[in-house]
C-alpha cells in the first residue's frame, strides 16, 4: 500500500527527479509525478508524491507544506482519493 501527498505551487522548472529528491528525506518514495499540461507539455504547478509508509508521508506534509522552493511556497496535503 502507498500513500500519496498532493504537492501544489511547484515552481513551473521542477521535473520528476527534483521532486523525489526533495521528498526523499522524509522515506521511501515510491513514486514522484508532475502533472502535464496535454496541450503545451509544460508543468500545471503540481503533482503527487507516493511513500511506503504513512510515518513518511505526514512527515512530509507538516515539513514541506509553505516550505519555499525556488521562491515560491509549496501547498502540500494528504492526496484525497477519486472516486
Amino acid at each position: 500500500m502507498s500513500f500519496k501527498i498532493f504537492v501544489g505551487n511547484l515552481p513551473f522548472a521542477v521535473d520528476n527527479n527534483r521532486l523525489q529528491e526533495e521528498f526523499s528525506q522524509f522515506g521511501n518514495v515510491e513514486s514522484a509525478k508532475i502533472i502535464m499540461d496535454r496541450n503545451s507539455g509544460r508543468s500545471r504547478g503540481y503533482g503527487f508524491v507516493e511513500f511506503t509508509e504513512q510515518t513518511s508521508a505526514q512527515s512530509a506534509v507538516e515539513k514541506m507544506n509553505d516550505h519555499e522552493m525556488d521562491g515560491r511556497k509549496l501547498t502540500v496535503s494528504h492526496a484525497k482519493n477519486q472516486g
